[in-house]
C-alpha cells in the first residue's frame, strides 16, 4: 500500500535486544501486531526510544527488516536514520528504503558544532538519496543544536521533505514555524504535553515513545476528539497524559518505556548497556503512573 498522507499516532518502537546483542524477533513482531491492533497510524523504529545510538549497523538493519515484514503494508513504517556524516546517513537511508520502509526519520548526531548550512546539507543529502518521505527531527536537548526556522523553510522546499518532528516543546516556536512554512511542512509532536496544541495548528500527529505503553483506549481516544475538533475533551485527556511525560523525563526514557511494556507482558528486556534498568522504586512509580492513566481513560 502507498501512504500519501501521514496523520495520527506513530509510536517510537523500543529495540528488544537480549544480553548477547541478538534482536528478539518474536517479541518485536508481537509488539508490532499489538500496536496495529490498537489502531496506531504508523510505526517508527530506531527513534530515541529505540536506543539507536547504542545499536550497531547489523542490529539496526535487522530491526527495520522485522518491523517492515511484521507491519506487512498495513501502516507506514518510518525508520530512523542517525549518523554523523552525510555519507553514512545516505547509506542507511538507501538500505532502509530497499528493505521497504515508507519513510525516513532523519536524526543528526554531531560532535563538533555545525552551522545551519551543514545541517541543511545533511537532511538534503538524505532526501536526495531516497524517493520516500523524509521527516526532519529537531531534538535540541540531546543534539545540542536547534534547526532554525529559515533552515526548515529551505528544507520544506525539497519535494520529499514534507514532515517535521519537534521535541523542543516550545509552543511559541511551533506557532512561528506554522506561520512561516504553512502546509509545506506538517508537524509531528514529540512531548506528551503538546500534541493537541500541535494538531490544533493543523499538525500531523504524535510521534513519540511515551505513547507506546498506552492501551487501545489511550491511543485512540485523544485522537478521536481531535478529529472531531472536541478540543475541551482532547485537552482534558492530554492533561492526564502529561503524567507519562513527567515521570519519563525524571528517569531514562528507554528504560521507562521498556519497563512499561514489561508490565504489560512484552519481554522487551532491559535498556542497552551502559544504560541501566530502572531501580525498584522507579519501576513502581512508572507502574503507578501508567496504571492511573489507564484507569482514568477507562472511566472517561
Amino acid at each position: 500500500m502507498v501512504f500519501t498522507q501521514w496523520k495520527g499516532i506513530f509510536p517510537y518502537l523500543v529495540s528488544p535486544v537480549d544480553e548477547y546483542g541478538k534482536v528478539k524477533e518474536q517479541v518485536l513482531r508481537n509488539l508490532v501486531e499489538h500496536l496495529i491492533g490498537c489502531g496506531v497510524h504508523g510505526l517508527t523504529p530506531l527513534g530515541s526510544t529505540g536506543e539507536f545510538f547504542y545499536l550497531d549497523w547489523e542490529q539496526r538493519r535487522e530491526i527495520v527488516r522485522i518491523v517492515v515484514e511484521a507491519a506487512a503494508g498495513r501502516v507506514p513504517v518510518v525508520a530512523g536514520v542517525a549518523a554523523s556524516t552525510n555519507r553514512d546517513a545516505v547509506f542507511q537511508a538507501a538500505e532502509f528504503e530497499r528493505l521497504g520502509v515508507d519513510g525516513i526519520l532523519g536524526i543528526l548526531n554531531v560532535y563538533f558544532p555545525l552551522n545551519q548550512d551543514g545541517i541543511y546539507d545533511y537532511f538534503a543529502s538524505i532526501a536526495d538519496a531516497v524517493s520516500c518521505q523524509v521527516v526532519v527531527y529537531n531534538n535540541p536537548k540531546f543534539t545540542g543544536f536547534e534547526i532554525e526556522i529559515p533552515t526548515l523553510k529551505r528544507l520544506s522546499q525539497i519535494s520529499n521533505i514534507n514532515y517535521y518532528k519537534d521535541a523542543s516543546g516550545n509552543t511559541g516556536r511551533l506557532l512561528q514555524l506554522s506561520n512561516v512554512v504553512g502546509n509545506d511542512l506538517k508537524i509531528f509532536s514529540a512531548s506528551a504535553h503538546v500534541p493537541v496544541f500541535v494538531m490544533m495548528l493543523g499538525g500531523a500527529g504524535w510521534m513519540a515513545g511515551p505513547c507506546l505503553p498506552a492501551s487501545k483506549r489511550e491511543v485512540l481516544c485523544c485522537m478521536n476528539y481531535v478529529q472531531k475538533k472536541h478540543w475541551d475533551e482532547a485537552f482534558r485527556l492530554q492533561k492526564i497524559m502529561w503524567e507519562v511525560n513527567r515521570v519519563f523525563q525524571k528517569y531514562n526514557l528507554a528504560a521507562c518505556v521498556k519497563a512499561g511494556l514489561q508490565f504489560q507482558g512484552f519481554s522487551v528486556g532491559n535498556p542497552i548497556p551502559p544504560n541501566q534498568p530502572l531501580a525498584t522504586d522507579a519501576q513502581k512509580e512508572v507502574a503507578q503512573v501508567i496504571g492511573r492513566i489507564q484507569k482514568e481513560f477507562h472511566t472517561s
